[in-house]
């Protein structure tokens, strides 16, 4: 039971990080990268917050600001303002499949921090899931390696390093306190560089703002709340292999929002990608009832 409601909870951000990707390409050109970043992050700590008092989180202890500081450096900070920077120019399913590589990083960050087993199920499903993802971005006839690309490929290493640093603080507080953490302390970084996109928000649409507001609410508050319960109850491997169900979704949103119309190559890429993906969450417990089939006289 403990497992599957950490899956439920895991396709439940699968589905709302998605929609992120479209929703920042209307607000970033508008807002700008360091306004988009900052409005995001606050009214997701606000919201955060609010709860927080009504549900009376505790405050954090000293000895955890380490790992808080961290995780809302690299989940936070860093990855909105390089994805932000990256979908100036990548497209938002373009964006979202790079992205996808993002639990490979965050399975390596948790075997060197915390010694977590790697399983040949996460293996074989790992190189499944990221060959669906090479055949989507092939797909995308005419991208180069830009420097808005390779920006992108940093916004997937700093989010793969951001999953497992969650783990410690979530064997001492909840998805919501963990989130609320992050979520201020993110904001407060983010605010020191306001100075530098004040601009752009005063003269922004009212559209901008609407997906400002939405990406703040939607894929950040609730977002990461339902992320820490799913991180909190699935090894590391299992809760962001979902993670690569984001790039056909949002491929998904991005057509019906933007008018990013997939291809036939990026809709077998995305079938690749669930297979991988299959491999990794229930690769394990198949084997074993094969093998307890194979022992039955």
């Amino acid at each position: 039971m403990k497992r599957d409601s950490g899956i439920l909870a895991g396709l439940l951000v699968v589905v709302l990080w998605a929609s992120a990707f479209p929703a920042i390409q209307v607000a970033a050109p508008a807002l700008g990268v360091v306004g988009l970043s900052f409005v995001r992050l606050a009214v997701a700590a606000l919201a955060l917050s609010a709860i927080g008092v009504v549900k009376r989180i505790r405050l954090p202890r000293g000895r955890d600001l380490g790992w808080i500081l961290a995780a809302a450096f690299f989940g936070m900070t860093v990855y909105q303002l390089l994805l932000n920077a990256s979908e100036l120019h990548v497209p938002a399913g373009t964006a979202s499949m790079i992205v996808a590589a993002a639990p490979l990083v965050s399975v390596a960050v948790a075997r060197i921090l915390f010694r977590e087993a790697v399983t040949p199920a996460t293996l074989v499903g790992s190189a499944i899931a990221l060959g669906g993802v090479l055949i989507v971005c092939l797909a995308r006839a005419g991208l180069s390696l830009s420097a808005s690309v390779w920006i992108a490929v940093a916004a997937m290493a700093v989010q793969g390093v951001y999953h497992p640093l969650q783990r410690p603080l979530l064997k001492r507080y909840t998805a919501l306190e963990v989130a609320t953490y992050t979520m201020v302390a993110g904001t407060a970084m983010t605010l020191s560089l306001l100075p530098f996109g004040a601009a752009q928000l005063a003269g922004a649409s009212a559209q901008s703002w609407i997906a400002a507001v939405y990406l703040g609410l939607a894929p950040s508050a609730v977002g990461f709340v339902l992320w820490a319960f799913a991180v909190g109850r699935l090894p590391v491997a299992v809760s962001t292999s979902l993670l690569y169900l984001v790039p056909p979704i949002a491929v998904l949103i991005a057509w019906i929002w933007l008018g990013e119309l997939p291809r036939a190559v990026e809709l077998l890429g995305g079938l690749v990608v669930l297979l991988g993906v299959i491999v990794i969450s229930q690769g394990g417990r198949l084997l074993r009832r094969v093998r307890g089939l194979q022992t039955e006289p």
